[in-house]
């Protein structure tokens, strides 16, 4: 179905390919995970499946691209529409029409289908996926998981061969991430589907995986079955990591295939315990908040909250989509509506403050880091957060140099890689030294590796005595992460409690490892190393 021949990808003014040589043949009805490093060349091997990557990107391509016998050559994208379908990272901002039922028609119309062909299809596939119910709804009025599931629907409805998905859980929460990883082997298993996904949340896909395609970063493509390349892979799911640990072969990939293996390694961490997770509940109030309402018109976002954040805490925020999480961040960041409650960071409501003078007392990363830098230049942007904050010039950038290493001050901000970006906004928000961080889904385009030195930079800036609450999807970052876990459902806060105690007792919130030792409270590969002595 999709065939790469002695493929090369080189962008202009690069000094290597970020492809070389690749050769590989995808066959009909497979689901493939990409896996690599944040930078490796993911997203031009996604875009290079349906022409995107040269005729879009530029750069040069040699070797071959077929996808069902169609050289991406000779067959831009939009020939390729019909065969290939693309689902992005954001699907808001792919859609072009207003309603349910609009968009999955609107591909077809691009391609001329018949409108009594069109009909069919458009309710073929409300009830592939599950959406029959909303196909009157305006798009923006759904949730994240209802989105990702008319995206993929409306590039279903030009019955594609091939699917090709860049992160599509990204942004969901985990119920919604199961129900749009079951729509997607729907496909696979009942229509026969080729599904190429890159995803950096491995451990919620590579169970359903067929076959793995690992980019470790020298241009080559290595692949294989999910078991044998994980076994050497620098990126692998928490499963993955726990079964090298333990010495599994094969290596497990789903939570039921590992529990029954682990009955020998549980035995062995019985006479531990997990380490008490060390937050700070009796330390100096940063943030209260008190009956926090948040209204949009009709809509009750925000019910009534109330929450405390204590000086050197990391608290993660966890619920559903569309539970009033970001509505709540921007209420206590001060720049956000609030209709009802107070809010006091160490004396002070941000909300009756001038801007300069709420930054210095909380900071605000929003979910697409992005939206903060305006500026040609990340040393322009380090310059210009110094002279808004009042502080001594270089000190954004040294902020900047301590979170990542060598980021070149003279690259557009654009031009970084998501973590880079993430950095470069958390050296902006941190230059005015605000004793409260709150952090929206921050790890989004994060690998393993760099969700790691995240989680040491947060504890890093716990100790000096911030106050950090992250909104977040990610149920293994909270483990790493989070001294304490607040869930939220339907504008309120429904649990509030310490990380183990919270999410262990959640089938949707508890990581791979609390699933697979249970009834021990072990969250991470590190505790259970660090508890055996390796």
């Amino acid at each position: 179905m999709i065939e790469f021949s002695h493929v090369g990808v080189t962008y202009d003014g690069a000094a290597r390919p970020v492809l070389s040589d690749v050769d590989l043949v995808v066959e009909e009805g497979e689901l493939c995970l990409v896996a690599g490093r944040t930078g490796v060349g993911k997203s031009t091997f996604l875009g290079a499946i349906n022409g995107l990557v040269p005729h879009f990107t530029g750069g040069r391509l040699t070797g071959r691209v077929r996808v069902a016998g169609l050289d991406t050559e000779t067959h831009p994208p939009r020939e390729l529409a019909s065969v290939v379908g693309v689902v992005g990272q954001d699907p808001l901002a792919g859609f072009v029409t207003d309603t349910v039922e609009e968009e999955l028609a609107y591909g077809m119309e691009q391609l001329a289908v018949a409108p009594d062909v069109m009909r069919k299809r458009v309710e073929e596939t409300l009830d592939l996926l599950g959406v029959a119910d909303l196909r009157h709804r305006p798009l923006r009025t759904l949730s994240g998981g209802q989105q990702q599931r008319v995206a993929i629907g409306s590039v279903l409805t030009a019955h594609p061969r091939v699917l090709v998905l860049d992160e599509p859980t990204s942004a969901l929460d985990p119920t919604a991430a199961e129900e749009v990883l079951a729509a997607i082997t729907r496909l696979v298993h009942d229509l026969g589907t080729t599904v190429v996904v890159a995803e950096h949340r491995m451990e919620r896909v590579a169970q359903y995986a067929d076959r793995v395609l690992y980019l470790p970063g020298d241009g080559s493509v290595v692949s294989g079955p999910p078991a044998e390349v994980f076994a050497f892979a620098d990126v692998a799911p928490p499963i993955v990591e726990l079964g090298r640990l333990a010495g599994w072969s094969p290596l497990p990939l789903s939570v039921r295939d590992a529990r029954r293996t682990a009955g020998p390694l549980r035995a062995r961490l019985a006479p531990f315990s997990r380490p008490s997770d060390p937050g700070s509940a009796s330390g100096e109030t940063v943030v209260r908040a008190s009956a926090v309402q948040v209204r949009y018109g009709d809509v009750l976002a925000v019910r009534g909250v109330d929450l405390r954040l204590g000086r050197g805490e990391v608290v993660a925020l966890m619920g559903r989509n569309g539970s009033g999480k970001s509505s709540l961040l921007w209420a206590l960041q001060g720049s956000g509506p609030r209709s009802g409650g107070t809010v006091d960071v160490l004396g002070e409501d941000p909300a009756r403050l001038k801007p300069r003078a709420a930054r210095t007392r909380v900071g605000l990363v929003p979910q697409s880091p992005a939206d903060l830098l305006y500026l040609e230049t990340v040393d322009a942007e380090c310059a210009q957060a110094d002279q808004e904050s009042g502080t001594a010039p270089g000190t954004a950038r040294s902020l900047l140099d301590r979170l990542v290493s060598g980021v070149d001050g003279a690259l557009n901000p654009r031009d970084l890689s998501e973590g880079q970006r993430l950095a470069l906004v958390l050296a902006v928000q941190l230059a005015a030294a605000p004793p409260a961080l709150l952090l929206d889904e921050p790890t989004r385009g994060l690998d393993y590796p760099a969700k790691r030195h995240f989680a040491s930079v947060l504890a890093s800036l716990a100790s000096e005595g911030h106050a950090i609450l992250l909104a977040t999807h990610d149920v293994e970052f909270v483990a790493t992460a989070a001294h304490r876990v607040v869930v939220m459902a339907e504008g309120e806060v429904v649990a509030d409690g310490p990380t183990a105690e919270v999410v262990v007792s959640s089938p949707a919130f508890a990581p791979q490892v609390a699933k697979i030792l249970a009834p021990a409270e072990w969250l991470t590969v590190d505790e259970v190393a660090k508890a055996l002595g390796t």
